[in-house]
C-alpha cells in the first residue's frame, strides 16, 4: 500500500473521531505566501512532489489562477499529521487574497474553525490581513500566526538577529491588537509567542520554526541566519520541516469541532440549542438529526455542481434525500466524500464535524442549509459578506440563439458566487452583472468565454451608485389607485449610529420581531418610541409604523412592506437602490371593505409615498469609494499624489520607512478604471498598490445631475426625474 493510499485509509478512520479533526483556512493579504504554504502542506503529507511543492500551485486548479499567479477560488485539501504520538486529520481550505474575491473568504470561514493568517515579514500587516482576520473573527473562528518569507529579510534585506526579532514582535503586537478589538468579548484569543501560536518561516525554502520547536532543537535566530547564508537550506528544511511545524501549531491552538461547535453553533444556528438537533450540534455527534451548511458551489464538467458542506450534526450519506431549508425542495445526494486538493476521496458518508462535498444537488447556493425531509430544522445565519458589488457590466449574446443558454449560465454564477449580483431582464434582453471590482468580473466573464464557449458582447464597466437624502420631508400622501386607501410617510435620513451599526454588521437586515432588538437600536442611539416601532430593515432602511389605533393596518402590513422594499430597489432620482433612510408611517385611512385595499392598491400608494418624500428630502446620490495603498520609492511620492489627485482622490496617510513610502487614499471608484496601467507608467513599474473598499461618500453636487442623466440614459428613462407631484399629485 503506497503512502498516499495508507493516508486515505486513515483520513476515512479519523473523520468519526471529532476530537482528532482540525478544520482551518488558510488566510492573508494578497502575495503574503497563502498557496505556497498550503502546497508544502501537503507536500509533506505525500499528496505532491516536494520538489514541485511551492511551484505547482496545486491548489489554484483554474487555468486563469495559473496564469495571473493569484488564488481565485477557495480550495479545500484533506491530510493526516502524526502530534505526540497520535494522528490527526487536518482539513484545509486556502482562500483567495485578493479584495476582489472576499467573499470566498467569508464563506470559508463559516466552514472551518481555526485560522493560520499568514503575513509577509517583509510588508507586514497590510489591509486585507486585517479584512480577513475581521472575517475570521466574525464567525467565532480561532486564529493562530505564521510570518513569512523571513528569507527576504536575511537574503535581501540583510538583517541582523536583533533587526529580526524587532519586526516579529512589531508584527505580532499589530495582529494582537486586531485580534483584541475584534475578537468575540468572551474569547481570550490573544497570541504568545512563548505558547508556539505564533511560528515564523519561508512557505517557499519550506522551513519554518516557533519558541516551543527552537527549544527543542536548539536552533536560534543567529543559527537560521547562518544556514541561509551559507547555502545549507537542505539542512535547515530537514531540522525544521514547514509541515510538521504549522500543523503541529494548528493541532496544539486551533479547536477540534467538537470544541468549537459549543461556542459556534448558538451564534450560527437559529434554532433551540436544547432540542435534539441542538444537542447533536454542540457534541458534533455523527448518530443524531442531519444539519449541515453548504458555504460554497463549484461546477465541474463531469460532476455537476460540487457544494462545500460543513456538517455540524449527523451525517451526509450517499443516496440520501436531502431538504433545502432555504430553496424549501428536495434533493438525493449522488456523491460524497472529502477533499483532496485537485481530486476527492468518495465516501458511504461524511459524519459531523468534518468539511465535506456533495454531488446531485442541482439546486445548491452558498448560504444554504441542509437536513433530512423528515427532519426539518430551522436555517443557520446567512453568511454575511463584508463588502458588496460595487462595479457593475451589461452582458449580451453575440448570436441571439445563445441568449437562454447565457441566462441558464448567468443564473448558476449567482448560485457559485453570492458576491456576484445578477440582474437578467429577459423582455429586453439586457443582463447586468455586478461584482466587487473589475477583477471580479473580468475573471468572471473570461470563464463564460471560455469555459461555457458562449460568445458574449460586455460592455464598459458601470459604477454602481446609490440613492439617498441630505433633508428631511413629510408628512406625505400617498393614494391607492381607487382613492380610497391614503398613507401618510415622513422621510429623513437614518441615525449614524444605526448606520454604522448595519455597515458593521452589528445589526441585522430583516423582520424585527424581538424586544432585544429595539434595545439594541436604543444602545446605538435611536430614539426610544421609534425604536421600538421598526417594523424591518432592508437595504440599510428602516421601516417604521408610528400609528396608533389603525383599523385593518396589520392586515395590509405585508403589502406595506412589499411597497418599501419596491421604493427601496428602484429610487425616484436615478431607479439606483435606496440607502440609508428612516421611513416612518404617521398616520393611514383604510377603506373597511378588504375587497378595496389588496395588494394592486397598498403597494402603489406606499411606494409612490416614499418616492414623493424622498424627492422633496433633498435627494442625493452617494458613490462608492475605495482606500488604495500605494507602496513607491519616495521619488515617486509626486507622481503617485498627483495621479490620485487627478482621480478626485484625496491622501489619507502616509509613513517612510527608509527609501520607500507607505501611501494611504480615498478614491472613487468611478475614477479608479485604468488606475493599473497609469501608475505603473507613472513610476517606472516599481510602486505596489492594493485597494480595499471603504464604504459610499455623498456625490459633489456639481457632478450630481449629469451622473442622474448618464443613469438615467443607460436605462432607457426620461433624461430628468420625475418630480414629488408625479408620485403625490
Amino acid at each position: 500500500m503506497s503512502r498516499q493510499e495508507k493516508m486515505i485509509k486513515k483520513i476515512k478512520e479519523l473523520m468519526y473521531e471529532p476530537q482528532k479533526i482540525r478544520n482551518i483556512g488558510i488566510c492573508a493579504h494578497i502575495d503574503h505566501g497563502k498557496t505556497t504554504l498550503s502546497d508544502n502542506l501537503m507536500a509533506g503529507a505525500g499528496l505532491i512532489s516536494k520538489d514541485l511543492a511551492g511551484d505547482q500551485l496545486v491548489m489554484d486548479t483554474k487555468e486563469d489562477e495559473q496564469k495571473r499567479g493569484i488564488t481565485i477560488d477557495a480550495a479545500n485539501a484533506s491530510m493526516v499529521q502524526k502530534y505526540q504520538g497520535d494522528e490527526y486529520l487536518i482539513n484545509l481550505i486556502d482562500t483567495p487574497g485578493h479584495v476582489d474575491f472576499g467573499g470566498d473568504v467569508t464563506r470559508a470561514m463559516r466552514a472551518v474553525d481555526g485560522a493560520v493568517v499568514v503575513v509577509c515579514a517583509v510588508d507586514g500587516i497590510k489591509p486585507q490581513t486585517e479584512t480577513v482576520l475581521r472575517q475570521a473573527l466574525k464567525e467565532n473562528v480561532k486564529p493562530v500566526l505564521f510570518i513569512n518569507k523571513v528569507d527576504r529579510l536575511i537574503n535581501e534585506l540583510q538583517f541582523s538577529e536583533e533587526q529580526f526579532q524587532e519586526r516579529f514582535i512589531k508584527i505580532f503586537m499589530d495582529v494582537n491588537k486586531l485580534i483584541k478589538n475584534i475578537a468575540p468579548e468572551d474569547k481570550d484569543w490573544q497570541l504568545d509567542f512563548e505558547d508556539g501560536s505564533v511560528a515564523f518561516g519561508s512557505a517557499y525554502q519550506n522551513w519554518a520554526i516557533n519558541v516551543p520547536t527552537m527549544k527543542e532543537t536548539g536552533i536560534k535566530f543567529g543559527d537560521i541566519i547562518e544556514y541561509s547564508r551559507q547555502g545549507k537550506l537542505d539542512e535547515l528544511v530537514e531540522r525544521l520541516p514547514l509541515y510538521d511545524v504549522l500543523l503541529n501549531m494548528v493541532i496544539e491552538h486551533l479547536p477540534s469541532p467538537d470544541v468549537a461547535q459549543v461556542y459556534r453553533v448558538p451564534k450560527i444556528w437559529n434554532g433551540d440549542i436544547e432540542s435534539a438537533e441542538g444537542q447533536t450540534m454542540l457534541n458534533a455527534s455523527a448518530d443524531g438529526p442531519l444539519a449541515a451548511m453548504i458555504t460554497n458551489v463549484a461546477e465541474d464538467d463531469f460532476a455537476g455542481l460540487v457544494s462545500t458542506c460543513r456538517v455540524y450534526g449527523g451525517a451526509l450519506k450517499k443516496g440520501d434525500e436531502v431538504y433545502l431549508v432555504g430553496s424549501k425542495v428536495k434533493a438525493r445526494i449522488q456523491q460524497v466524500g472529502v477533499f483532496n486538493g485537485s481530486k476527492t476521496i468518495d465516501t458511504e458518508k461524511v459524519p459531523a464535524g468534518n468539511i465535506a462535498y456533495i454531488t446531485g444537488v442541482k439546486d445548491a447556493t452558498a448560504g444554504e442549509t441542509l437536513c433530512l425531509d423528515s427532519n426539518r430544522i430551522p436555517e443557520f445565519e446567512p453568511i454575511d459578506h463584508i463588502s458588496e458589488p460595487v462595479v457593475t457590466i451589461a452582458i449580451e449574446a453575440k448570436n441571439t440563439k445563445d441568449l437562454p443558454k447565457l441566462i441558464e449560465v448567468l443564473r448558476s454564477v449567482g448560485k457559485q458566487d453570492p458576491t456576484i449580483k445578477v440582474n437578467i431582464n429577459e423582455k429586453t434582453g439586457e443582463q447586468l452583472i455586478s461584482g466587487m471590482g473589475e477583477l471580479h468580473l473580468e475573471v468572471m466573464t473570461n470563464r463564460i468565454i471560455n469555459d461555457k464557449k458562449l460568445d458574449i458582447v460586455i460592455s464598459e464597466p458601470i459604477v454602481v451608485y446609490r440613492e439617498s437624502v441630505l433633508g428631511t420631508a413629510g408628512p406625505v400622501e400617498g393614494k391607492s389607485p381607487n382613492k380610497h386607501n391614503r398613507f401618510y410617510i415622513e422621510v429623513e435620513p437614518l441615525d449614524d449610529g444605526i448606520l454604522k451599526a448595519l455597515n458593521n454588521k452589528d445589526l441585522k437586515e430583516g423582520r424585527v420581531k424581538s424586544k432585544e432588538t429595539a434595545q439594541k437600536f436604543i444602545e446605538f442611539g435611536m430614539d426610544k418610541e421609534e425604536a421600538r416601532r421598526v417594523w424591518t430593515i432592508y437595504n440599510k432602511s428602516m421601516f417604521i409604523n408610528m400609528t396608533r389605533g389603525i383599523q385593518y393596518l396589520d392586515e395590509v402590513k405585508e403589502l406595506l412592506l412589499q411597497g418599501f422594499e419596491s421604493a427601496i430597489d428602484e429610487g425616484p432620482l436615478a431607479s439606483e437602490e435606496v440607502t440609508g433612510l428612516k421611513i416612518k408611517l404617521v398616520d393611514a385611512k383604510l377603506h373597511e371593505d378588504a375587497v378595496h385595499r389588496g395588494e394592486a392598491q397598498v403597494i402603489p400608494a406606499i411606494r409612490n409615498a416614499i418616492k414623493g418624500a424622498i424627492m422633496l428630502a433633498d435627494p442625493c446620490l452617494y458613490e462608492p469609494i475605495q482606500k488604495v495603498y500605494i507602496s513607491a520609492p519616495i521619488e515617486y511620492i509626486g507622481a503617485c499624489s498627483n495621479d490620485i489627485q487627478n482621480r478626485r482622490g484625496v491622501m489619507t496617510g502616509q509613513e517612510i520607512f527608509g527609501e520607500v513610502s507607505e501611501m494611504e487614499f480615498e478614491v472613487p471608484i468611478a475614477e479608479m478604471f485604468g488606475f493599473a496601467g497609469d501608475i505603473r507608467s507613472a513610476t517606472a513599474g516599481r510602486a505596489l498598490f492594493s485597494t480595499e473598499m471603504k464604504g459610499f461618500n455623498t456625490l459633489p453636487r456639481s457632478l450630481q445631475d449629469n451622473i442622474v442623466r448618464e443613469i438615467r440614459q443607460r436605462k432607457g428613462l426620461s433624461a430628468e426625474p420625475f418630480s414629488a407631484e408625479h408620485y403625490i399629485g
